[in-house]
């Protein structure tokens, strides 16, 4: 990439999709904490790749909340958007919802910040886009996701 771009983040959002299976459950006919937090890092990755349009390396989970139980049966959507980006750093916010696809009913099951940093062939952070909020709900993730950065470098987490 020879230039560095401005994007928005309908250009790189990411919607996945998901059911779950007998064998992603626990004893309860939950899903396992473990294979949210998967699903959670991919959507996230490809969001922060479809940005930066280089690889990317997961460096810090903000927080990830686990709110409601997703079972057996439900449909999982996946919804990740990039928040902010620095210069070599990128925050994805990451929604997880769990559907009844029989009667359509949705719930907010995860919520999630992580942030990733792009890379070079020689797997050394390199620049990504400026990212430019466009909307009044952009601006407020932009600033949030400002608070949360400041917080993590005072806190010493990247």
């Amino acid at each position: 990439m020879s230039a560095i771009q401005t994007q928005t983040p309908d250009d790189y959002s990411v919607l996945m999709t998901e059911l779950v299976l007998p064998q992603h459950t626990n004893a309860l006919g939950a899903i396992f904490g473990g294979v949210v937090m998967g699903w959670v890092d991919i959507a996230g990755a490809i969001a922060a790749m479809r940005f930066a349009r280089r690889p990317v390396v997961t460096v810090s989970i903000d927080s990830l909340h686990f709110i409601v139980p997703i079972k057996t049966g439900n449909t999982v959507l996946t919804k990740a958007r990039v928040t902010w980006a620095g210069t070599t750093s990128i925050e994805v916010e990451i929604l997880v919802e769990a559907e009844n696809s029989i009667t359509g009913v949705t719930k907010k099951a995860t919520h999630a910040f992580l942030t990733y940093v792009a890379v070079d062939d020689n797997g050394d952070p390199t620049p990504v886009p400026k990212f430019v909020p466009k909307t009044p709900d952009e601006e407020k993730r932009y600033a949030e996701a400002v608070e949360r950065r400041k917080n993590r470098l005072k806190s010493g987490k990247n």
